[in-house]
């Protein structure tokens, strides 16, 4: 197996449902892209973007379970509403400090007597994704790029 291509990429990016609607819209810039999975968010979208020339028009197509994952009703929770900092409504996002230590971000779903019902999977999760992307510029990433991962690395929001 020869050394795997790694390129620095910025494109642009429509993420849609597969209803069509869309999600967001991203530009991304010097990207260090590996399709391994190293350096962009995604794999499948990682191996999507794959040997990119600039100008290039590429619609990936990713199942949930490539993306953000399946929806996990196990990661809907209760939660006292006094540990809340401040006044949540149905809909917020709230971050809450777990008992390892470690800051989640849900949403809130349901507000009841003294609980409000918290939701911990991603905003995306169980959802087929369609990522249209336009590259801008492609190129074979440096040697200390590579090393640094100095280049930025893609979060789709």
């Amino acid at each position: 197996m020869g050394l795997m291509t790694i390129q620095v990429i910025s494109f642009k990016c429509v993420l849609k449902n597969k209803a069509g609607q869309v999600i967001s819209f991203t530009y991304n810039r010097d990207v260090l892209n590996a399709a391994d999975g190293n350096g962009v968010g995604l794999k499948g979208l990682a191996q999507g973007l794959k040997d990119l020339s600039a100008g290039e028009h590429r619609t990936i197509a990713l199942p949930a379970e490539q993306a953000y994952g399946l929806y996990d009703p196990a990661r809907v929770i209760l939660f006292p509403k006094k540990k809340l900092s401040g006044e949540a409504k149905v809909g917020d996002m709230v971050s809450v400090r777990g008992k390892s230590g470690q800051t989640r971000i849900y949403k809130v779903l349901q507000i009841l007597d003294g609980l409000v019902q918290l939701d911990g999977n991603h905003p995306l999760a169980g959802q087929d994704l369609i990522f249209e992307i336009e590259a801008l510029s492609a190129r074979d990433a440096l040697p200390e790029e590579i090393e640094d991962h100095t280049a930025s690395v893609i979060h789709l929001n």
